[in-house]
């Protein structure tokens, strides 16, 4: 019998897989159809013959049944932007957690990480893909309280899928390097719920408090004493934040 549950479906950040919404999914099992999904040559996908922010998001689209509600995380947000301006029928509600309309901070927008950062993050990862991953997990806990266990969680989520191709990882930092979608989402009109972490390093609080203030029709929780990774730190508020939003 089909579930009459909500779909619920959660896009997960560069490098990650599906596994890293476990603990949330678990608590949201009882009022949605969760759905964690692998993001293109993720988590034992393949890739596509074209990886871009737009082949994903369309991607993402036809994965998804009309009238969906979606969660994306980091990158997974941005794919999430895109796929309910493009394809507005399949998502009825989006929810961004500690994500962006841009990842680089430049002269316009200061809300982000240096270009350079990110261009060390690609030259290492050509040197040594593992090592570079690890060390992009230890920068999504920085400054969170209990960061030594939430960083052993998310590395053996980590470690307990298949590992990107390095030729996704490649594109995934060019969609991190080169993404701004700040011009095109006054158009998006779907109710949004945005949560970000205070302590967010990767994208900070301020991005997400743009995003509340820009989106036409978003609602905003910043959670103190969390980092980049709120679905593990504060799963149960991240939670009970989605439930009130989805049937608010």
């Amino acid at each position: 019998m089909p579930s009459t549950k909500p779909v619920l479906a959660l896009v997960h950040g560069w490098g990650m897989n599906a596994r890293v919404f476990d603990p949330l999914a678990a608590l949201l099992a009882a009022d949605f159809e969760v759905r964690a999904l692998n993001l293109p040559g993720h988590g034992g996908r393949a890739p596509l013959p074209h990886n871009s922010l737009q082949s994903w998001a369309d991607d993402l689209a036809d994965t998804l049944p009309d009238n969906a509600l979606l969660l994306g995380w980091s990158l997974g947000g941005q794919v999430a932007m895109r796929a309910a301006l493009d394809h507005p029928h399949r998502i009825s509600r989006l929810i961004l957690l500690a994500s962006t309309p841009r990842f680089v901070a430049d002269a316009g927008w200061q809300h982000g990480i240096a270009a350079g950062e990110l261009q060390q993050f690609g030259d290492a990862l050509l040197a040594d893909p593992q090592a570079t991953l690890l060390r992009f997990l230890s920068l999504q806990m920085r400054g969170m309280a209990g960061q030594k266990a939430m960083l052993q969680q998310l590395r053996q989520t980590f470690l307990a899928a298949s590992q990107a191709r390095s030729e996704v990882l490649a594109s995934g930092l060019d969609m991190l390097r080169d993404t701004d979608l700040r011009r095109d989402l006054p158009q998006l009109n779907q109710p949004c719920l945005v949560i970000h972490g205070t302590h967010d390093t990767l994208t900070p609080a301020a991005a997400g408090i743009w995003l509340a203030r820009t989106l036409p029709c978003a609602q905003h929780i910043e959670l103190a004493h969390a980092a980049h990774a709120p679905h593990l730190s504060h799963a149960e508020t991240v939670a009970a934040g989605i439930g009130r939003f989805a049937h608010g």
